[in-house]
């Protein structure tokens, strides 16, 4: 029996109305959420996230700005940049596309986005607020994955959840997230001893290692479902997910397809995020 294949571009479909909607309210209540993205360089994969990112704003009816600047840029003019917009009344989220050139601190950038504008969740004070469960803004990709799950009747609650991948985007908030939803989680990485033997207990794999097809059915219990963050060009030149794909689904319960789930439903978080944003912004100016 095959696994259900989650229709992504369908739940995102249902949540960018959603957003749209909350976005025309707020516009009409005279905030218009505003998001402004800076890359640095021309690395080809991030001049496509921003391009879709920009093209995802314009539909929901969220206002949005692109900063292009060279790769030569130094990093007292991008921080003075991210300083700049910082202080800008119309932008409630300000995102910048890693990752930046070798000659440019990440940390120092992040570290530069006020936490309020932080629409990507990746500041220090963000971050610790996820760590105690304190209302906020929430990283893109694993909000995202916890949305399909919820959007597809998925129950999380009590069951084992499984993480391949610690990274600080995704592997780490998205075990915070699924703990939140009293999920019981274990994360796996490159050290993790008899990883097979680990994933197969999982009801819920969420894999984020980026390699390509790595995860075959052997990783995967019978029935379980299986969220494949990852997005690999393969030697093709074909895009894959971390799982291969037609290998396990003839024994998961339901699989995420790539590309167009997790994707767009990213994408998508970061819009959310933006109203959110935009709307605390509003609220805040409110209470004065």
């Amino acid at each position: 029996m095959s696994a259900v294949v989650i229709n992504g571009k369908q739940l995102v479909s249902e949540i960018r109305a959603e957003i749209k909607e909350e976005a025309a309210r707020l516009t009409r209540e005279g905030i218009r959420p505003g998001l402004a993205v800076i890359l640095v360089g021309d690395d080809p994969a991030s001049a496509v996230y921003v391009r879709n990112k920009a093209k995802a704003c314009e539909e929901a009816g969220i206002y949005s700005e692109v900063h292009r600047l060279p790769a030569s840029t130094g990093q007292d003019e991008l921080l003075a940049l991210v300083d700049k917009l910082n202080r800008a009344p119309n932008i409630h989220g300000v995102l910048v596309q890693l990752p930046l050139p070798g000659h440019i601190s990440e940390e120092a950038v992040i570290d530069a986005v006020a936490p309020e504008k932080d629409v990507d969740c990746f500041h220090p004070v963000n971050v610790g607020n996820l760590m105690i469960g304190k209302p906020g803004i929430l990283p893109c990709t694993p909000s995202g994955v916890i949305e399909i799950l919820k959007r597809s009747g998925i129950p999380i609650a009590g069951k084992h959840a499984v993480v391949i991948g610690r990274s600080n985007i995704v592997g780490k908030p998205m075990a915070m997230l699924l703990l939140r939803e009293n999920a019981t989680v274990t994360v796996c990485h490159s050290r993790t001893e008899n990883m097979r033997d680990v994933t197969r207990l999982a009801d819920i794999l969420v894999v984020a290692v980026g390699r390509g097809r790595m995860i075959t059915r052997d990783y995967v219990k019978p029935g379980a479902v299986v969220i494949d963050v990852g997005m690999n060009r393969m030697e093709d030149g074909k895009l894959a997910g971390d799982v291969d794909f037609d290998d396990v689904k003839e024994i998961a319960g339901h699989i995420t397809p790539v590309p167009g789930c997790v994707g767009p439903m990213t994408i998508t978080m970061l819009l959310k995020n933006t109203v959110q944003a935009a709307r605390l912004a509003h609220a805040a100016k409110e209470s004065v």
